[in-house]
């Protein structure tokens, strides 16, 4: 695989020249040290990857030259949408970050009855922005070619009547010291529901089942909320994905 990987939002194409921006422009010419001539690998989130060399370098410009470019897909047969709780400080970044580098295809935030981080109209746009940023930065580290979708958050209520529209999807819901369900045996399209610390509220792991949900522990420890997911999605990849694939 050719590195450095980089994320271009825009259409590309063989044989155009393009400028990528002053952030991508500092880290491949200071940070890597990076020349005219040199290769690196570009994409475009959506399942292109191209090859290119550096045409000119400047402190605010980079511009490559696309050498060609080719349709790559990376991606996990099982489709893993994840709806957790929004958690302070880093927790949640590194939830996006790892969820991304594990092949997830979805979050979805969202906040609870035991929810510590409400954000405001303007603090949501920018965490949405920092969590898209997360999301890029893990596809141009572990390989993958489409970025994952990062919905704006919601509340508990209408997070379940988002997902209400997702029949086909096997919906579990993660609860410390639920009963475990019988999980079948393939799977394609996997929802995974998981609470702040402290967990979802009696009512609202009801709710959860009563919309779908199977509920679902992952053993006799109670794990904290950025690990329970992670967890989650590594069983679910190993069980149905391509985690322990040859």
């Amino acid at each position: 695989m050719l590195r450095p990987r980089v994320y271009v939002e825009v259409p590309f194409k063989s044989g155009e020249l393009i400028d990528l921006n002053e952030s991508v422009s500092r880290h491949v010419g200071k940070a890597l040290r990076m020349q005219p001539g040199d290769r690196l690998c570009l994409f475009d989130g959506r399942g292109i990857e191209a090859k290119a060399s550096i045409h000119a370098i400047t402190r605010k410009t980079l511009t490559v030259r696309i050498e060609e470019t080719s349709p790559v897909d990376r991606e996990s047969p099982l489709a893993i949408s994840l709806a957790v709780s929004m958690s302070r400080g880093d927790r949640m970044d590194t939830i996006v970050q790892k969820a991304t580098e594990l092949g997830v295809t979805r979050i979805l935030p969202f906040s609870s009855e035991r929810t510590e981080l409400r954000l405001s109209e303007d603090r949501t746009t920018k965490k949405l922005t920092h969590w898209r940023n997360i999301t890029a930065s893990a596809c141009e580290q572990c390989g993958r070619n489409f970025v994952p979708s990062i919905e704006s958050p919601c509340d508990f209520r209408t997070l379940l009547s988002l997902l209400a529209e997702d029949s086909k999807s096997l919906k579990l819901v993660l609860h410390p010291g639920m009963s475990r369900e019988s999980l079948p045996s393939l799977c394609a399209d996997l929802t995974l529901l998981i609470g702040p610390e402290g967990g979802l509220s009696k009512a609202e792991v009801e709710q959860a089942i009563a919309s779908g949900f199977k509920p679902l522990s992952l053993g006799p420890r109670v794990l904290r909320t950025e690990t329970a997911p992670l967890t989650a999605i590594a069983v679910a990849q190993a069980r149905w994905g391509d985690l322990l694939a040859p």
